[in-house]
């Protein structure tokens, strides 16, 4: 096609914006999870902007990821969305119940799978 990218030959024919964006998003990824670790945060005001955008990246991560691993499963049949639908809710009375996120992940995992066995 003609005005279109022809790619890096050396790369299996990936186009060169495909490279470009995984090396930016990689390098991102790479800068939200080291600058927290090693930045010296204990003089941050606990109510800056900051503080603030840094507390909040965590639980907007999980919430994207989630939406991401759900939307595909949204056009099952019904009976494919339950154990969707254990899982969450197992996850989500575990954590109610205990306040670990670690039980409650573990125990969203059972469901789910018990679920998916039933089934078939």
């Amino acid at each position: 096609m003609p005005g279109r990218s022809q790619g890096l030959r050396g790369w299996g024919g990936m186009r060169s914006e495909v490279l470009i964006l995984a090396l930016i998003v990689g390098a991102c990824t790479w800068g939200f999870r080291y600058f927290p670790l090693r930045a010296d945060l204990k003089d941050l005001p606990p109510d800056g902007a900051l503080a603030r955008f840094l507390s909040a990246t965590g639980p907007a991560a999980i919430a994207t990821l989630f939406v991401a691993e759900v939307m595909p499963l949204l056009k099952l049949p019904l009976t494919g969305l339950v154990p969707l639908v254990a899982g969450v809710a197992a996850v989500v009375g575990v954590f109610v119940w205990r306040k670990s996120a670690v039980v409650a992940t573990l125990a969203g995992s059972l469901a789910y799978g018990i679920a998916f066995a039933l089934l078939g």
